[in-house]
């Protein structure tokens, strides 16, 4: 494993915090990276293994100083059109793996675009979306496929018993709705296109318990920006439940709270993947408790898997293209259930 402490930028945010305790419950040291020198400090009082190093993404040697001798660096801090082409920029420049938790199609496409060419010519794997939306839709998709790498549908039902939105994710939002012009995206046809065709209420049967469940069809996530870019697919679609989806669009509704120990709130989950190729479906399912507190073993686990080697590629790379899909998600268990095509 290459030495030196892994750096989470925003690591005072909600979702930095879990990274943060979960790269310290496998032993990992921490740089504590971001903008706010005193609440960094307040994150890193008593807890062995984590370091402060301030930066903002304005100032690159901040960044570069933040990044000295790190292993890796997480990401975790949006809204990911400011900072993720500065924070991979630090990365490339100091030679180590990138990592980030966006959910924002556009940033992702951008990293995609932008970035690819240096990260190869450097030698080191950058994994955007390593998050619940992008990453973990993608992973199942991948297993399901079991090898294959052309499809005719992808279909992620995303099923959340709530959604409390941090103010991140709206903040993300409001940036993502401001840069496609309030249009909304969607890919068909093999290609991402906007468009302003009226969101749709769909049903589907989730496997047990959580059954048949009414859906907003259309709810377009960061899947069809991860899963078209390594599997030659039709159509790319995402649904989510109607109840999460009216939390989400409501203002007033409440920041996650903590419903236990370990600060995840009592969100529950399910993400439903089925997969159409060559006349046959295939479904793989995960399910688990808190949309937040899961993004930080996906984004963990690919973390240890490129420290330990067990990267397939070099350049901006998703989840399923960069990892084992199958060995990825079972290795996320206690965290995440997971049922996986034989």
């Amino acid at each position: 494993m290459t030495s030196g402490p892994v750096v989470v930028y925003g690591a005072t945010g909600h979702t930095g915090r879990f990274v943060v305790a979960e790269l310290l419950d496998r032993g990992l040291p921490v740089v504590a990276a971001g903008r706010d020198p005193a609440r960094l400090e307040a994150l890193a009082e008593g807890r062995e293994g984590v370091t402060v190093r301030p930066a903002t993404v304005d100032d690159a040697a901040s960044l570069d100083r933040a990044l000295a001798g790190a292993a890796a660096v997480v990401n975790c801090a949006g809204p990911f059109a400011i900072t993720a082409g500065p924070v991979v920029g630090a990365a490339l420049r100091a030679g180590v793996p990138y990592v980030d938790v966006a959910a924002e199609i556009e940033a992702n496409l951008a990293m995609f675009a932008d970035h690819g060419d240096d990260a190869r010519a450097v030698g080191v794997p950058v994994v955007p979306a390593m998050a619940f939306f992008g990453g973990l839709g993608d992973l199942l998709a991948t297993a399901a496929l079991g090898g294959r790498t052309v499809a005719d549908d992808v279909h992620v039902a995303y099923g959340l018993s709530s959604w409390r939105p941090t103010e991140g994710t709206r903040a993300a939002g409001r940036v993502s709705h401001d840069r496609r012009g309030g249009r909304r995206v969607r890919f068909a046809g093999g290609a991402l296109e906007y468009h302003d065709d009226p969101p749709s209420a769909v049903e589907w049967d989730f496997p047990e318990p959580w059954g048949r469940r009414t859906m907003v069809a259309g709810f377009t996530m960061a899947d069809v920006v991860t899963v078209p870019s390594h599997i030659r697919v039709g159509d790319v679609r995402t649904s989510m439940s109607a109840e999460a989806a009216r939390d989400l669009a409501d203002p007033d509704t409440p920041a996650p709270e903590a419903a236990d120990a370990r600060g995840r709130s009592d969100q529950t989950f399910v993400v439903d993947v089925v997969v159409t190729a060559d006349g046959v479906e295939r479904r793989a399912t995960a399910s688990g408790q808190d949309i937040y507190a899961v993004t930080a073993p996906l984004a963990v686990e690919a973390v240890q898997r490129v420290l330990d080697g067990r990267v397939r590629a070099t350049g901006v790379v998703s989840a399923g293209a960069a990892f084992d899909a199958a060995a990825f998600l079972r290795a996320l268990s206690p965290h995440v259930v997971v049922d996986l095509p034989t």
